[in-house]
């Protein structure tokens, strides 16, 4: 439904002579996709005044986080670039060697090396490396492919651990593209809506949504919910604000959601707490999947978990029972399923969790987004003779990635412009073609190879995309990174700062406008969950800055991209108002984007039980989109690609029970990815008033491991294992168990110098890497994965980049069978106290990234 104007004013307005801009936030500066509602207040210089919440936005009422309410701060940071430069490749690493360029000049430069690398080496010579993205969607890699005709984009991060996995799993077990906790986002009224039922328990897994909303699910809607009589379960190994008000709290050992997950499942099968009605109409394979629950070998029982958990038996019973007693019951779940080699199962456990105990797309369970009809299909519910549907007798037609192509069906203008041959040398297609497939990308860990070794081939142009790349938020093993792209003979980059990646490796800047400089839209789960659409209306005007899709439309034309053109060789998208509304609003909630501004916000509207509805399918037809049209507890697809089609267990690769001589010589767990309120990711380093809260990078570490290796609250120590070191700021705390510790990620410092003191260090193509640990085979392919040569941890320049850089001890290629997930939360190291202090002088980045509120022109 839509949402209502209850104050009565337009999208922009005047107030006490500033104008006023009801906008939804989106990036940069970095959040994830809610739409949280803002007021932007601007003088009659065109310049931001203040930033308040707008009331009126129908989830977050006007809450903001510190992030948000910085918003001026990060606009007008005196170390923003706001106009394209270019240096000398001859210059890489040197920061006083950039100078300023026209557009113009900056696209006749693309040009130039696109087409000589192109007609020289083959498009797949070039790569576009990509991370969350500035726009408010996930079409960035895509259209990035679309303008330099390349099929490899690549999310950096390995087995692209952040989302993927998960979604993955949704499209291939469920058969919808992802199932959300329902916290009424989507109806008008929210939680007094009378479609609304408040769950009877929340449960959160690996995820802690307060800090950071994350993947577009607004946090403090647990919060309103729990005042509303839900109750909580925590699963997580560390102690956050939630799980000190949660009913049962299972901290597990990082890298074992899976056993967990089975156990509840054991629990809920074998004590008939499941839903006979929805497993005999709508789940397929019910029981082979009960056969290898109890299997015992392969099965899982609350005892076999806990202790592989290390966590209570009997609060794995009370949890389970819980959970499936509560009608409805729903559950969040975070990065933990995607940041293990085990993640696809345990993420299959969880959707079958969610699905036996009937909590699929019913009030306050699971919400799914509706699918819209296939071409000449009416688009109405599903009666009569369609409700008859025959499931067993019926030819679905549903292939292996029907549903994450029917949920995002606008993601694919460049890989659909590719032809088959051109496809086909996707790095990591031959490796992991359900993950090419799926994703339309290259696999990260294969493309890590590619740029280190050379294999399958030479990248030699790079686009490094709204990403920072080497700070510790994306890739493995980062040196390798860093000595690959120093090899690339020409790379470019769009950005709002120069990161330490530009600074190592970059010919040409591009800089991109942030959220309060450009229109898009923000849609909840990338537009995979039926809640929200916001409109991100443009406030202000800073230097020469375009948004990120203006400027891939712009560059589209100029290299005369035909899958950018319409039939008569025009532009395809006009303007990017126009392109607003071809991909993203005129299908989801069939209005313009004009029409979506000054609305600034769109409810969505959710119809229930969709499957039984046909809302789900694109033939209109009642059940999943799966090839058997029923959820999949036996996978069709992971059977089709060589994986079982049934969950099971796999022990992290690092874990002290896999190999006792590491475990002796690195006998820390180490997790990491737990997220702040004072920045998102490698974002707002730069920002005075937000580093304060948070100016150090922290190490977690339990009092009684403290007391061991002879560790103070605030010392600084060196954490080590045999892929890389960094050092942090002990924080002396029980929120984490002994032996496990948790170490920031995301850490670089804006204010150390920027020249790279390395950069004359090249080392080749091929050389980079030694031989490593990790010898294996994968359809055909001989995969060794290897130590870096490379190690200037202790080198100042590239501002910092090397001092607290945790993804320094994460390795690559530590995936599961089919490409996906990655060991960042289940790792080791060691811990060595040190003597040194290295604490943020506050005072410094006060003086150097402090916004001149005198300045008259940006």
């Amino acid at each position: 439904m839509e949402f209502k104007n209850d104050l009565g004013k337009p999208w922009k307005y005047e107030e006490d002579g500033l104008t006023v801009v009801r906008t939804s936030m989106w990036s940069p500066p970095g959040c994830h996709p809610v739409g949280c509602g803002l007021k932007i207040y601007v003088n009659d210089e065109g310049v931001i005044d203040h930033v308040e919440g707008d009331e009126n936005n129908p989830i977050t009422k006007g809450r903001l986080c510190a992030r948000c309410l910085a918003l001026k701060d990060y606009v007008y940071n005196p170390s923003r670039v706001i106009y394209p430069m270019k240096r000398d490749p001859k210059d890489r690493g040197l920061s006083d060697k950039w100078e300023r360029i026209t557009w113009d000049e900056a696209f006749a430069i693309v040009k130039e090396k696109r087409d000589y690398f192109r007609d020289t080496y083959g498009a797949e010579s070039i790569a576009v490396f990509s991370g969350t993205g500035r726009s408010g969607g996930i079409l960035v890699s895509d259209m990035a492919q679309a303008v330099l005709g390349t099929p490899n984009a690549c999310y950096t991060q390995s087995g692209y651990a952040c989302y993927q996995p998960r979604s993955m799993s949704c499209s291939h077990v469920l058969g919808a593209y992802y199932p959300e906790m329902d916290y009424a986002g989507g109806l008008e009224g929210t939680y007094d809506n009378p479609a609304f039922q408040v769950p009877g328990v929340m449960v959160m897994w690996g995820k802690m949504p307060l800090a950071s909303n994350g993947d577009g699910f607004f946090g403090h809607a647990v919060i309103d919910l729990m005042k509303r009589g839900a109750k909580l379960i925590s699963v997580d190994p560390r102690v956050n604000w939630l799980s000190t008000r949660s009913v049962v709290h299972l901290r597990v050992r990082p890298g074992t959601d899976t056993a967990m997950a089975m156990a509840w499942l054991w629990v809920i099968i074998n004590e008939d707490l499941y839903d006979h009605d929805f497993v005999e109409k709508w789940t397929y394979g019910f029981d082979e999947f009960a056969a290898r629950i109890n299997d015992p070998v392969m099965g899982m029982t609350p005892e076999k978990a806990a202790e592989i958990c290390e966590v209570p038996v009997e609060d794995i019973y009370k949890a389970a029972r819980l959970y499936a007693t509560a009608k409805p019951a729903s559950i969040a779940w975070g990065l933990a399923f995607d940041q293990n080699q085990n993640g696809n199962q345990a993420a299959h456990c969880v959707l079958a969790l969610m699905a036996i105990t009937g909590n699929i797309d019913v009030p306050g369970g699971q919400i799914v987004a509706e699918i819209d009809p296939a071409p000449g299909v009416a688009d109405e519910p599903a009666t009569g003779e369609k409700q008859e549907f025959n499931l067993d007798k019926a030819d679905a037609g549903a292939d292996d990635n029907a549903a994450e192509d029917a949920a995002r069906p606008t993601r694919r203008i460049g890989w659909d412009s590719l032809p088959e041959e051109l496809r086909d040398k996707t790095i990591g297609y031959k490796e992991y073609p359900l993950y090419v497939d799926n994703i339309r990308n290259a696999q990260a860990d294969m493309m890590f190879d590619a740029l280190t070794k050379g294999e399958p081939y030479r990248i030699r142009m790079g686009w490094i995309q709204s990403t920072t790349l080497l700070a510790p938020t994306c890739c493995a093993q980062p040196h390798g990174w860093y000595e690959g792209l120093k090899n690339l003979e020409f790379c470019m980059a769009t950005d709002v700062f120069i990161t330490p990646a530009i600074e190592a490796a970059c010919d040409l800047f591009l800089p991109l406008a942030s959220c309060a400089e450009k229109d898009d839209v923000v849609m909840t789960h990338y537009g995979g969950s039926p809640v929200f659409y916001g409109a991100v209306n443009k406030a202000v005007d800073v230097g020469e800055v375009k948004a990120d899709m203006d400027l891939i439309i712009e560059l589209g034309e100029y290299l005369g991209q035909e899958c950018l053109q319409d039939e008569d060789g025009g532009r395809m998208f006009k303007d990017l108002e126009d392109f607003l509304t071809q991909r993203r609003t005129s299908g989801p909630i069939k209005m313009d984007f004009d029409s979506l501004r000054k609305k600034v916000g769109y409810q969505r509207g959710v119809n229930y039980r969709k499957y039984e509805s046909g809302k789900l399918r694109p033939d209109r037809h009642p059940g999943f989109l799966t090839p058997t049209g029923r959820v999949e507890l036996w996978s069709t697809a992971y059977a089709n690609y060589g994986e079982d089609p049934l969950p099971y267990y796999q022990e992290p690769a690092f874990s002290p029970h896999v190999d006792p001589e590491l475990a002796a010589k690195y006998p820390y767990i180490l997790t990491t990815g737990a997220r702040n309120y004072a920045s998102f990711h490698a974002e707002h380093r730069q920002i005075p008033v937000l580093r304060e809260l948070h100016p150090d990078p922290l190490i977690e570490i339990n009092p009684a491991d403290a007391a061991e290796i002879g560790v103070a609250d605030g010392q600084w120590v060196e954490i080590a294992n045999d892929f890389g070191r960094a050092k942090f700021k002990a924080k002396v705390s029980p929120i984490v168990k002994k032996g496990t510790v948790q170490a920031d990620h995301g850490w670089w410092f804006p204010e150390m110098p920027a020249d790279d003191e390395a950069r004359d260090e090249v080392i080749p193509v091929g050389e980079i890497l030694e031989d490593g640990p990790l010898e294996f085979e994968v359809n055909g392919t001989h995969i060794q994965n290897g130590y870096v040569k490379s190690d200037h941890a202790d080198e100042k320049g590239l501002y910092g980049l090397w001092r607290s850089n945790v993804n320094d001890l994460v390795s690559n290629h530590y995936n599961s069978k089919l490409g996906y997930g990655g060991p960042y939360k289940c790792n080791c190291c060691s811990i060595t106290p040190l003597q040194e202090s290295y604490d943020t002088d506050m005072g410094l980045v006060e003086e150097m990234f402090k916004v001149d509120s005198a300045k008259k022109e940006w």
